[in-house]
């Protein structure tokens, strides 16, 4: 799990210094609330996922790690892509507002998922 959520994580690296250097270069930094959010919950949050995995899990591989992933990633891009669609002023508030809050709870939840992996793990040295 650790490999998957590091190559997630520079994934969404990648494509959030994009999004920061499209934004420098066009002098238009109407997305930066997406680029911090790309930054954060994607690349930041799942690096972190990714070090928990390799340094406390013992990189497991159970069906709680694999929920917790998929949760995560499924959440994350869902935010990230509402708030490009929101910011890009491509759909109204009033549209993509039930679908963010929805997605912002999911990212919750493997947050949560994650927890639940550590208390686990500690019950079981």
């Amino acid at each position: 799990m650790d490999r998957k959520f590091i190559l997630t994580a520079f994934g969404y690296a990648i494509l959030g210094l994009l999004l920061g250097i499209y934004m420098a270069a066009s002098k238009n930094h109407g997305q930066y609330v997406t680029h911090a959010h790309i930054m954060l919950i994607g690349f930041l949050l799942s690096f972190v996922y990714g070090l928990c995995h390799k340094l406390w899990l013992n990189n497991s591989t159970s069906k709680l790690a694999i929920a917790q992933f998929y949760v995560h990633q499924i959440g994350s891009f869902v935010v990230l892509l509402g708030l490009f669609l929101l910011y890009g002023q491509f759909v109204a508030l009033e549209t993509i507002d039930p679908i963010l809050a929805a997605a912002s709870i999911t990212v919750f939840v493997g947050v949560v998922l994650m927890k639940v992996e550590f208390v686990r793990c500690t019950r079981k040295r």
